[in-house]
């Protein structure tokens, strides 16, 4: 992304000489493949892109490597598919031996829903449908589970039986990016099925979950804020929310829902303002943090520059140098950025998470690099859930079989891009206009009563 190709060069070099997978280490498999296997295939198309619009990121002598570490570190996660009654995956495995014998049957929606993006580019990538084949079978396995009442989803299920642990239905952690998957695999593959199971789901959150007035910037009312309810019942289960569903804002800008992600990302602002940092769990009844420590998480950045992309308003621009004087002020130490203990009290802990890199870092530098060859008409990126970049083409719309899965004729339906209108249900799309590009995106009153709602004034 800064263009520093040397860098790049002498990093990669050093993944193909120094890592083996082939170890006696059980790992998480929705952290592997979000942080190990997504970097490793973003960087291969990086390399082997014909274009090169950051500066000459290609490697001498370069064997696919990268994509065989993907391929082997896949391999290696396959068996938490297998032995489960559900399809839904086992959350953690051997990297040498498999699932450990006194492995747990309980995973989040999350863990198990948001392995579809890496793993259908593995297969797109090598032509071998087994890797997306049963990331979509554990996609639609979680999806056949949800409510016949509401539709939503909980938070832990049990693999073996597919009942629901953990009945939560929230945005935040175990719920996460198992929708903001659904959509970018869609934006990815072009597969119709994805976009049904996103549109859905996103209805059924706006009905259950959205507490507030109807409208973000007009209307009497408390503000829009997105609660944690019960799936059975829709009825609310606590009054706290966490850090992660800052990341939602985001989400919406993507399906062109700007006005409402407006109003939620200035709610989780006006908390950052308050404590310099994003507690883990608020309280936003109590006014206060429930767990008060922040690992240096990147959602809200990622929120903040993906509505500066969307409205140009220069708001975000000040919201990042707010975020970045915070992180310099209180999470910098000796060798790195440490997480806070404590966002009141400020104390450090000796721990930098591989996102603060990926992703924190990296959305605050491109919200205020303006000529980045990302941000250049006819180059066309998503960001995984973890921050790495994919290039959005043709050659991941074509999959190399017939039907994802077996028995389903119409699931390799493709979709054009425009038709992803059908999921805009308050902008349609429309973009801030211009006389409030310059504006506060939030009127002033409005914006008070949200520094009400958290205690600011």
């Amino acid at each position: 992304v800064m263009g520093n190709s040397s860098e790049f060069q002498k990093a990669v070099k050093l993944v193909i000489d120094t890592v083996s997978f082939d170890k006696d280490s059980t790992v998480q498999v929705f952290e592997a493949t979000i942080r190990v296997l997504g970097s490793l295939l973003s960087a291969h198309i990086i390399i082997t892109d014909t274009k090169q619009p950051f500066g000459d990121m290609t490697i001498k002598d370069y064997d696919n490597e990268l994509l065989h570490m993907a391929h082997d570190l896949a391999v290696r996660l396959l068996p938490a598919f297998e032995n489960t009654k559900t399809g839904i995956p086992y959350p953690r495995v051997n990297l040498k031996k498999g699932v450990p014998p006194d492995s747990n049957n309980e995973t989040c929606t999350a863990g198990a829903g948001s392995l579809l993006v890496e793993f259908g580019i593995l297969s797109r990538l090598l032509g071998d449908s087994t890797f997306e084949w049963v990331a979509r079978r554990a996609v639609k396995a979680l999806w056949s589970l949800r409510s016949n009442n509401t539709g939503l989803l909980g938070n832990v299920v049990n693999i073996q039986t597919g009942h629901w642990v953990g009945k939560q239905s929230g945005l935040g952690a175990g719920s996460d990016s198992f929708y903001e998957y659904l959509l970018k695999s869609y934006i990815l593959f072009g597969e119709k099925e994805d976009l049904e199971m996103f549109t859905d789901a996103y209805r059924n959150i706006q009905n259950h979950l959205r507490r507030g007035r109807e409208a973000c910037n007009e209307g009497e009312g408390d503000p829009p804020l997105y609660v944690n309810v019960n799936m059975f019942t829709g009825q609310l289960m606590n009054t706290w929310i966490d850090s992660l569903q800052a990341f939602f804002p985001g989400l919406q800008v993507l399906i062109g829902d700007v006005e409402d992600a407006i109003c939620l990302h200035a709610f989780y602002y006006a908390i950052w303002k308050r404590y310099g940092a994003l507690p883990e769990r608020y309280n936003w009844q109590l006014q206060a943090p429930d767990v008060p420590f922040y690992p240096l998480r990147p959602e809200l950045v990622e929120s903040t520059y993906l509505l500066y992309q969307a409205t140009k308003n220069p708001f975000y621009l000040h919201v990042g140098m707010d975020i970045l004087q915070s992180l310099e002020k209180y999470t910098k130490a000796k060798c790195g950025y440490a997480t806070l203990h404590h966002v009141v009290e400020k104390t450090k802990e000796d721990r930098m998470e591989s996102f603060f890199l990926s992703e924190t870092c990296k959305y605050l530098y491109l919200l205020f690099d303006e000529e980045n060859p990302l941000h250049k008409s006819g180059n066309k990126y998503m960001f995984t859930t973890e921050g790495h970049i994919v290039s959005v083409d043709e050659r991941f719309r074509n999959s190399l079989w017939q039907d994802i899965l077996p028995g389903e004729e119409d699931s390799a339906e493709k979709m054009k891009p425009n038709d992803l209108k059908a999921v805009n249900f308050s902008s349609n799309c429309n973009r801030v206009p211009d006389e409030r590009r310059y504006l506060l995106p939030l009127k002033s009153n409005y914006m008070r009563q949200i520094d009400q709602m958290v205690g600011l004034v």
